[in-house]
């Protein structure tokens, strides 16, 4: 017979109660994973730096190094996960120079083109890793011509030129960064005439406005030497598979065809420095510019030219089927695992890329290993948390369009929400984009909140091409020494966040806002924000078309409709809390929360439209895309935008009929969100 001490009953009759133990609330877990018990700044500095010792620019053996290591650590905190890579087309330079010939009585200055070695830079020994400086996508060839400013080369800034009298036909275009994408500058001085362009950081905007002002390693500024390198490339994923993932032995168009597509130039760039552009703005005649286009303290006066000043410019680049390798890592859910909130970032960088992308990097891993120690305390999610390390950003948002065109159904029909941090921690100052229905989630973190149309990072995909909610979070807005040979450890650990508490607070930010997606009952969705959102969007375009014979009364009705069931489904989910609150819920409650859970996340999705935007097809979204001369920036209703920007310039009634139509298509698509929210057939 089996003989049980008293002392082991003791201990069993300890247990017991334990068994019987309701798990902790998921609030439990939310307020555990904003602790200092478990979160680590020495471990995210640890991770940035191990990221940021070389340079890795996508399909360099360096960033598939930064992938293993993404992919170990992820592994390491219990978290399934897998590379998943494709094969896309990128550029790399070949030959790129320039030189000046000031006057036709002076010989020609040569540029070296080269950014400089600080003294005791502890990266000196793999600078000659970081590529030459290029623009990804510009097109091969030589221009040579006078030159003219061209100020930030925005249309505008185009437009100022003609009426100064300036013709840019046969002439190089010089312009400044710090207001629109730089493929839309080179896209502009293209659409102008110019046969060349010359982009650079000017110390106005990035060497601290100039004058007697230090500058990195002494302080946060540009150096004289520094280039904003980066792509002219404005569409989104492998230029050569457009719609289509990059899959083995895939559909492949060719360069020629992508030349014809219209998102890359054909007329040759490069960037440049602002010390090379001091003795190349001297060159430059003609009347001086006006007030708001000159540069900072002991900067030259501008002047608009054409010349007297001559440049040779001359770029050759390659395209090569390289590899990428996205990381994705998977955290299943105990309750609704078909129902994904998703949080991405990605790891290629033109450089060193300690701000852009790696404090990113760094932040998506110190969430890993916080979910994962609150998986070994008993946590699981309701909903499966995806976390996506992507690759090829830098070159177009590739990595994740990839992965969103192959998984596109999959995704449509089960994503939740996807959140992603491009740079962490650039400066002080929480800054968070999202589209409306996000808004109550952020809003205690934030002072403002903007939209997320631009084009700027991974969410584009999520967002503008299949219709997710999403949010684009970081702390800080522009940082001087942004895509160059100097955004190195040393720069973050000076001036980025030297404790890393910045880094700390975005990965904290960041996963709360993942738990209470993944964890709440019911997905905490506010549509009436975004009512009042299209509200303001609609009441702002009527006084640019109130004279053109444009209705907008579809549009105001649409959002009327949407309005109504924005209020209906709140005060429905008002009214489960309130049952919820009173009485265990019944078996069939889960099934009404799984029903009112799916209208809340599937309308978004209406508000897309399979035909995309007339001239932009990728971009399905009919509310939020990026503005057509700004990859950058983000316009409401872009659709309309884009055809009121046609009717303008050609001013027929046709135009503004088409302009007409463009708001049919949008009040339809709200319409369409509004019968989802209602979740009654018509």
């Amino acid at each position: 017979m089996y003989k049980v001490s008293i002392s082991s009953l003791i201990a069993l009759a300890a247990c017991i109660p334990l068994l019987f133990l309701p798990s902790p609330p998921k609030s439990y877990y939310h307020s555990l994973f904003l602790s200092d018990s478990i979160s680590d700044n020495s471990s995210i500095a640890n991770h940035l730096y191990i990221l940021t010792r070389r340079p890795h620019v996508a399909g360099s053996q360096a960033n598939s190094q930064t992938a293993a290591y993404v992919l170990s650590t992820l592994t390491s905190y219990n978290i399934q996960s897998h590379i998943r890579s494709y094969d896309v087309s990128l550029t790399y330079p070949v030959f790129r120079s320039l030189s000046l010939k000031p006057s036709s009585s002076e010989q020609p200055v040569e540029f070296d083109l080269c950014q400089e070695i600080y003294e005791g830079d502890p990266y000196a020994d793999v600078a000659n890793e970081v590529l030459p400086t290029f623009h990804a996508y510009a097109k091969s060839g030589t221009a040579i011509g006078p030159l003219v400013y061209a100020n930030y080369g925005r249309v505008q800034d185009f437009e100022r030129l003609r009426e100064m009298g300036v013709n840019l036909t046969g002439n190089v275009v010089l312009a400044r960064y710090g207001a629109i994408f730089r493929g839309d500058i080179v896209e502009n001085a293209q659409e102008a005439g110019a046969i060349g362009v010359l982009i650079y950081t000017d110390r106005k905007e990035y060497g601290g406005g100039g004058g007697d002002t230090k500058w990195f390693p002494d302080d946060k500024w540009m150096p004289p030497s520094g280039v904003q390198v980066g792509t002219v490339y404005d569409g989104a994923g492998d230029p050569t598979t457009p719609g289509w993932p990059s899959t083995e032995e895939c559909e492949r168009i060719s360069i020629e065809e992508v030349e014809k597509g219209g998102n890359v130039p054909l007329i040759p760039s490069l960037p440049i420095s602002w010390a090379d552009v001091d003795a190349i703005m001297r060159s430059i005649g003609g009347q001086v510019a006006d007030e708001d286009w000159q540069g900072g303290k002991g900067a030259p006066v501008y002047k608009i030219g054409p010349g007297p000043g001559i440049v040779n410019l001359n770029y050759t680049g390659k395209h090569a089927i390289s590899t990428i390798e996205n990381i994705i890592g998977i955290i299943e859910g105990a309750e609704e695992p078909d129902r994904l909130v998703i949080l991405g970032n990605h790891r290629d960088a033109w450089t060193f890329g300690t701000v852009d992308p790696n404090s990113g990097t760094a932040a998506l891993l110190e969430v890993a290993e916080r979910l994962g120690k609150l998986l070994k305390r008993g946590w699981k999610p309701r909903r499966t948390i995806v976390l996506c390390n992507w690759d090829a950003e830098e070159y177009g948002l590739i990595g994740s369009t990839e992965w969103v065109e192959e998984n596109r159904e999959i995704l449509v029909s089960r994503v939740v929400a996807y959140l992603n941090i491009d740079i962490a921690v650039q400066d002080a100052g929480f800054q968070a984009s999202a589209t409306p229905q996000l808004d109550e989630l952020l809003i205690q973190a934030t002072q403002q909140l903007g939209r997320l149309g631009g084009g700027g990072s991974d969410y584009a995909a999520f967002i503008q091409h299949i219709g997710v909610p999403s949010a684009d979070i970081s702390f800080g807005e522009g940082y001087p020494v942004y895509h160059s040979m100097y955004d190195d450890f040393v720069w973050m650990k000076k001036y980025g966040d030297p404790m890393f508490h910045r880094h700390v607070a975005a990965a904290s930010i960041w996963g709360l806002v993942a738990l209470q997606l993944a964890d709440e009952e019911i997905l905490p969705f506010n549509y009436l924000s975004y009512a009042y959102e299209l509200e303001k969007c609609a009441e702002e375009l009527k006084d640019e078309v109130s004279d053109k014979g444009v209705k907008l009364f579809p549009l105001f009705n649409s959002i009327e409709k949407f309005k109504k069931a924005a209020i209906k489904i709140n005060d429905e989910k008002k009214a489960f809390e309130t049952v919820k609150a009173r009485a265990l819920p019944q078996r069939k409650d889960s099934w009404k929360v799984r029903e009112l859970n799916d209208r809340l996340m599937m309308a978004e999705r209406a508000f897309t439209d399979p035909d995309g935007l007339t001239t932009r097809p990728w971009y399905k979204h009919m509310i939020y895309a990026p503005s057509k001369h700004n990859d950058y920036g983000s316009k409401s209703f872009p659709g309309v935008d884009d055809s009121i920007e046609q009717a303008k310039s050609v001013n027929t009634k046709q135009s503004w009929l088409l302009v007409q139509h463009e708001v049919w298509r949008v009040a339809r698509a709200i319409t369409q969100a509004s019968l989802v929210l209602s979740g009654k057939l018509t």
